[in-house]
C-alpha cells in the first residue's frame, strides 16, 4: 500500500470512529444525566451502576449539587432528570414528579453523647442558637457544637420546613454541603449535633428519638416518626426513552425491594402508586 493511500485510510477510520459511533465496538449509544440532592446521590449512583451493568451501550450520568440545583438543572434542560429530597414549592410544580422512596430525617449526635432522645422544641431551640450546652439537655457541661446543610440543600429545606419552621438556624452553625460531611464531623465532635438522611446513618453517629419516637422504618411508615420526607425524581415532561427505562428500574421490585437494607422506605408501601 503506497503511503498516499495509507494515509488516505487512516483519515477515513479517524472519521468513521468520530462521526458514526457505530464504528466503536464499545460505543455508549444513549446517555442520561441525573442530578441534584446530594442525599440521594450516593443511592442514585448505586442504581445507576446495577442499571449499567445490564445495559452495557448506556450511561447514567449521576451529579450532586444539592435539590434546587436539580430543579432548576431539569428546568434548563441541563439534566434529563432531577433528583429532589424535599417537596415541590409553589413554582416548581410545573415538573412531573415521581417519588422513589421516602426517608427519615434523622437527629444525629456522637455516639458517645449520653443524650438519646429530645422534644421538637429542644431541637429548634439548639439550632436557633438558644440552647448552647448539653447541660442544659441533662447532658454533658459542654457547649453544643450545631452542623448544619447549606442553603438550596433538600435536606435542609426539609428540616427548615419540618423542624423549625418560621425560625432561623443559628448564623453560628457550621455549614456543609453534603450529609457524609456532616456525618463525619458528627462522628468526630462528642459534643455535636447535625441532621442527615435517614439512610445514611452508620455506626459512627447514634440518632436520637424525637418526642420519644426513634427513627425507625415501622415509626416512618405509620407516620408515628415526624420527620418524613419524599425522595422525588423529575422531569419537564412524561418521561420517555432511556430516561423512562431508568425510573422504571429504579422502581421496579429488584431495586424497591433492597431499599430497607439501606435505610429507605420503598415509595409504593406508603403512596400505594407510582405517581406517573
Amino acid at each position: 500500500m503506497s503511503s498516499l493511500n495509507l494515509t488516505i485510510w487512516l483519515l477515513l477510520l479517524v472519521f468513521c470512529f468520530f462521526a458514526f459511533p457505530a464504528c466503536r465496538s464499545h460505543s455508549v449509544s444513549s446517555e442520561i444525566v441525573v442530578a441534584g440532592s446530594t442525599s440521594i446521590q450516593p443511592f442514585a449512583d448505586e442504581w445507576a451502576e446495577l442499571f449499567m451493568s445490564k445495559n452495557n451501550k448506556v450511561n447514567i450520568n449521576v451529579q450532586g449539587g444539592g435539590s434546587s440545583a436539580g430543579i432548576m438543572a431539569v428546568k434548563e434542560g441541563s439534566a434529563n432528570i432531577g433528583m429532589s429530597s424535599r417537596e415541590l414549592k409553589e413554582d416548581e410544580r410545573d415538573l412531573k414528579e415521581i417519588i422513589i422512596a421516602y426517608d427519615g430525617l434523622a437527629i444525629i449526635v456522637h455516639p458517645a453523647n449520653p443524650v438519646n432522645s429530645l422534644a421538637i422544641d429542644q431541637v429548634q431551640s439548639i439550632f436557633a442558637g438558644e440552647i448552647t450546652s448539653w447541660k442544659m439537655l441533662n447532658g454533658l457541661d459542654q457547649n453544643i457544637t450545631v452542623v448544619v446543610r447549606e442553603e438550596g440543600s433538600g435536606t435542609r429545606g426539609a428540616f427548615q420546613e419540618m423542624v423549625m419552621g418560621p425560625r432561623r438556624i443559628s448564623k453560628k452553625a457550621i455549614v456543609e454541603d453534603s450529609n457524609g460531611v456532616v456525618r463525619e464531623i458528627v462522628s468526630r465532635d462528642e459534643n455535636s449535633i447535625g441532621f442527615i438522611s435517614l439512610g445514611l446513618v452508620n455506626d459512627q453517629v447514634k440518632p436520637v428519638a424525637l418526642d420519644g419516637v426513634k427513627p425507625t422504618e415501622e415509626a416512618i411508615v405509620h407516620n408515628n416518626y415526624r420527620l418524613r420526607r419524599p425522595f422525588l425524581f423529575l422531569s419537564r415532561q412524561e418521561p420517555q426513552g432511556l430516561a423512562k427505562e431508568f425510573i422504571d428500574f429504579v422502581l421496579s421490585a429488584e431495586i424497591q425491594s433492597r431499599l430497607p437494607q439501606e435505610g429507605l422506605i420503598p415509595a409504593q408501601k406508603i403512596t400505594g402508586d407510582r405517581r406517573f
